[in-house]
């Protein structure tokens, strides 16, 4: 075997995502199991080079995780040429331009989502990298959850039949901050820094619809803030001027209707913090983060509406357990994995900045449609 070195610039691996997904459950745990087998005879060996503002975060992460290059300098590390991927988990606000470097200095990217704040810097990304030869991918996380793979496995076997609508419920109660500390960072919340939970959430529905039913032709939403004044990290009251709540209707290419209510303002009362339920001429799912429970047409009870009368059955003991059949790893290290296949032994790889545009223009038109009042196509988009 022969181990190749690669180095990873990772910037903003001092929040919650780039910290605890990218860096200690993907490329640490890479390193962990002796690196990435190309199955070649050549092992990638993940070197991470930890970037951002915060030079006394970075080495404490680095000390904690026996790491030993930290850097607040991001033009300094794009131009060693021994870099050959950049990473980008920092605010939305900041990636576009970090990215747009990245390219220039001719590093493959892989980054988080959103890849910019609006449609048309997304796509100048995706065009820049193209016209610089570099290879580059967008974290579409969900899709590699285990209730996600079982759900395709069902689409893809014909289970449905026609499938007819898919009804998504996410989120939880975010604390506001003042007696409970926020799960969520403040900028969340503010607009102006990049923050709501359309610009969040959308791209992932975009991804997730397109991957596993089929292309978003027109988007309906209405974008609200339920709680309009939140406390930050020190403890100060602020306004809250992103939206906390969307509620979308998703018109998807082949007819089948997509309903996702997405809010940080929910009590959560369902066996995950999102669920997909997917109906179909021939049976139907539900899909979370791990499990996925199906009812067959063959086995669909015969409920009758009979409000005088207290339910007699427990609906949800009706649909059985869609198995395992397999190892599922975290969804994150396995999109690494394919990432850095792909950039090293140029493996077939589609979910690319093109692919992270389109969930920018699902948010961009959503917001749209909100502040609009109607629904709105969606035009596909090319380079």
């Amino acid at each position: 075997m022969t181990r190749k070195t690669v180095r990873i610039a990772m910037n903003g691996v001092t929040g919650r995502m780039g910290h605890r997904q990218h860096l200690v459950r993907s490329i640490l745990a890479l390193r962990e199991a002796g690196g990435l087998d190309l199955g070649d005879g050549t092992v990638l060996w993940p070197e991470p080079i930890l970037l951002g503002r915060r030079e006394h975060a970075l080495r404490e992460i680095a000390d904690r995780h026996g790491l030993h290059e930290i850097s607040t300098d991001v033009d300094a590390v794009l131009a060693d040429d021994s870099v050959d991927i950049y990473f980008d988990s920092q605010v939305t606000s900041a990636r576009e331009e970090a990215i747009k470097k990245a390219i220039a200095a001719g590093k493959h990217v892989y980054t988080e989502k959103p890849t910019a704040t609006g449609l048309a810097g997304a796509l100048e990304l995706a065009r820049l990298a193209e016209e610089r030869g570099v290879k580059h991918g967008v974290v579409q996380d969900k899709i590699f959850l285990p209730g996600l793979l079982k759900l395709k496995r069902l689409v893809d076997g014909g289970f449905f039949g026609r499938i007819l609508s898919v009804r998504g419920e996410f989120g939880y109660w975010v604390f506001e901050g003042d007696w409970q500390p926020a799960q969520r960072p403040s900028w969340n919340y503010r607009a102006e820094d990049g923050g709501g939970i359309v610009v969040d959430m959308f791209p992932h529905w975009e991804y997730v619809l397109h991957e596993l039913f089929g292309r978003v032709r027109s988007v309906q939403a209405l974008a609200t803030t339920h709680i309009p004044q939140r406390w930050d990290e020190s403890g100060k009251p602020y306004d809250a001027t992103a939206d906390d709540a969307a509620y979308g209707i998703f018109e998807l290419e082949g007819g089948a209707i997509a309903q996702i209510n997405s809010s940080w303002a929910v009590r959560v009362n369902r066996e995950e913090l999102v669920e997909f339920q997917v109906d179909g001429t021939e049976g139907s799912a539900v899909a979370g983060l791990r499990n996925c429970r199906a009812q067959h047409r063959s086995a669909t009870p015969k409920p009758v509406w009979n409000p005088d009368v207290p339910a007699t059955e427990a609906f949800r003991d009706q649909w059985q357990e869609v198995p395992d059949n397999a190892d599922f790893d975290n969804g994150f290290k396995a999109q690494w994995e394919l990432f850095l296949k792909h950039v090293y032994a140029d493996a077939p790889y589609h979910w690319d900045l093109l692919a992270g545009a389109r969930g920018v223009q699902l948010a961009e038109l959503g917001l749209k449609s909100s502040a609009e009042g109607r629904r709105i196509e969606v035009p596909e988009i090319s380079l």
